[in-house]
């Protein structure tokens, strides 16, 4: 039996719309522990975890609320570490995605210490590789993966210990379809595969889903983070950055059951849910139902 920890992180200090910050309450209202706990899965919430109010002021030096975002992520980073010493799984509540940095620094630094390989599986209508001279606005959640591959301030990169955290081969990024101007040079000369929507509407997402986790073996910690704006905002309109023409509903849940059906995955982010912006609740009641896939949930045995 699998042992999961909740972990919620309730803030949207590196966004620049608020309401990401209520997404762990509006998931535990649309009941995820319980749906998890129906699929024989031990699941301890664990509460939310503290950290600085949103100033909500202007960037300095291209960043917005850098020593907030620092500090929330140094939280997230023990929060997650310690979950994973302890044998459990660690799915995080976000929350703007800015915080997948304290998070996969911390699956990095743990997988570093067991001798495993990681693979980041970053589902995203965005390619989250900006840095402060590039970005547009200054918000943070667009910053994580340059931060994680060692480009920006040394609070952000150097939270995991080691500097980068990951190298650009251990993450894929799928369903990307926007991506700001020099942000995509970034991305070529980092190496990063992206699997944009372009690839997805070409090939199939069962075609991209094999591409994007092959070389996973028994000894692979297969993290997911997993930004809700992946999804078309027809169907999840609680996103605080929605981008048209994302994966629709079938093509999210065959996404998720691949995933499962590798039996690896072992950390998880759940990001930039924003209540505000949803209708009655029914974005993170499909969140809910796509983590169950994520965990086994499917139509017949197979």
């Amino acid at each position: 039996m699998k042992q999961l920890r909740l972990i919620g992180a309730p803030t949207d200090i590196g966004a620049g719309r608020r309401g990401a910050s209520m997404g762990p309450e509006a998931l535990r209202v649309a009941n995820l522990q319980q749906a998890l706990q129906q699929h024989g899965l031990d699941v301890t919430d664990g509460g939310d975890l503290s950290g600085p109010a949103n100033p909500q002021q202007g960037p300095v030096d291209g960043f917005r609320h850098l020593e907030q975002v620092v500090a929330w992520n140094r939280s997230v980073h023990e929060a997650v570490h310690t979950t994973l010493q302890q044998g459990q799984l660690p799915v995080l509540l976000g929350g703007d995605h800015a915080l997948a940095i304290g998070s996969i620094a911390a699956v990095a630094q743990y997988c570093r210490e067991q001798g495993k390989k990681l693979l980041v599986l970053w589902l995203d209508a965005h390619a989250d590789a900006n840095t402060n001279t590039s970005t547009p606005t200054g918000n943070i959640h667009g910053m994580p993966v340059t931060s994680l591959l060692g480009i920006g301030p040394d609070q952000l990169t150097g939270i995991g210990g080691k500097v980068p955290a990951l190298q650009p081969d251990a993450i894929r990024q799928i369903g990307i379809r926007s991506v700001d101007r020099e942000e995509k040079q970034h991305l070529r000369e980092l190496g990063l595969r992206v699997y944009d929507m372009r690839h997805i509407d070409e090939h199939g997402m069962r075609v991209t889903m094999e591409q994007a986790l092959s070389g996973i073996d028994a000894d692979t910690h297969l993290h997911v983070s997993f930004d809700i704006d992946f999804l078309d905002p027809a169907v999840a309109p609680g996103v605080g950055t929605a981008v048209p023409g994302g994966p629709t509903y079938r093509e999210t849940q065959l996404c998720m059951e691949m995933i499962a059906d590798t039996g690896r995955l072992a950390s998880l982010d759940v990001m930039e849910l924003n209540p505000a912006c949803d209708v009655r609740n029914q974005t993170a009641e499909l969140v809910v139902e796509l983590v169950e896939s994520l965990f086994g949930k499917s139509t017949l045995i197979r």
